[in-house]
């Protein structure tokens, strides 16, 4: 039985100049991108009518081009008008995630495993999906680790990083947990499988400070500048699994849910505590517009 290729929400992506509904057949199999993995993409998202941080996210993709090989094609501003035209294709009443992608068709003249730049392609594709849960996930460490600068390419959003999540959490999850903290090569903590995380200690707020070795996200950004301005101690730190186990609470930012509390990390259980819902409440009243806007 063939699988059913239509998405499973409402979608429209926009290529090579035109609006095109549901999941256009855009890679096929000679395409670079499907077998060599030539692909980045990035995330924002569109809810309530607005939209926050949607011109850092089309910056960011560009550069993930640059970094990958690919060129640009669409400036930053051309993307963010893209972004609002899909945005009116859709009824408002569910939220939307913003993706902008590029891609390459082509490998280079005389190594086929290297990209041709002259061959990259772009799409911008809009689909409904509601904002994520903020009642809480659960963790556990990772018995698999990020890769180095040296042996990925870490500075780009590229779904070729994405396979070494998703088997993060398809083991978290095979033990009880909804996703993964997960550690560098190092054994130092970065992130979790998904999303830049957080922990508060006797008032400091500390997060992992960025290696090079994960994404240090727009959203993890704009959270620190918020908490700081609001009077708290944000640090950027070494940290290890045992600082975030002694934590009085962990919180996770991303795009998809913007922030997020920790209720357990493997056999500590934690409570929502008070700087994680001040997060979330300082980063709704700045995208709102109910806050001075924080550069």
């Amino acid at each position: 039985m063939a699988v059913d290729t239509s998405p499973r929400s409402t979608t429209w992506t926009h290529v090579d100049g035109e609006w095109l509904p549901g999941n256009p057949p855009l890679i096929g199999p000679t395409s670079h991108a499907m077998w060599l993995g030539s692909t980045v993409f990035d995330g924002a998202r569109w809810f309530d009518g607005i939209a926050p941080d949607l011109d850092l996210h089309c910056q960011r993709i560009n550069r993930s081009a640059l970094a990958m090989g690919l060129k640009p094609v669409k400036s930053a501003e051309e993307i963010v008008a893209l972004a609002w035209e899909g945005v009116g294709k859709f009824d408002g009443a569910t939220a939307i995630y913003i993706k902008p992608m590029y891609w390459g068709e082509h490998g280079s003249p005389g190594s086929i495993v290297s990209v041709d730049a002259a061959s990259t392609r772009f799409a911008l594709c809009l689909f409904e999906a509601p904002m994520g849960r903020h009642g809480g996930s659960s963790l556990t460490v990772s018995p698999y680790r990020r890769p180095s600068p040296e042996t990925a390419m870490t500075e780009a959003k590229t779904g070729s990083l994405y396979p070494n999540s998703g088997r993060m959490i398809a083991e978290a999850r095979s033990r009880g947990f909804d996703n993964a903290l997960v550690r560098d090569l190092n054994g130092n903590v970065v992130e979790t499988a998904s999303s830049n995380v957080f922990m508060v200690r006797d008032g400091v707020v500390m997060t992992p400070a960025a290696n090079r070795t994960f994404l240090a996200g727009i959203t993890r950004a704009r959270v620190i500048g918020l908490l700081r301005k609001a009077g708290f101690d944000v640090v950027e730190a070494t940290l290890a699994v045992e600082d975030f186990l002694a934590a009085d609470e962990i919180f996770t930012t991303g795009n998809y849910s913007k922030v997020v509390g920790v209720t357990r990390l493997d056999d500590r259980d934690f409570q929502e505590g008070p700087v994680t819902r001040k997060a979330l409440e300082l980063y709704m009243d700045w995208a709102h517009g109910r806050s001075e806007s924080e550069e």
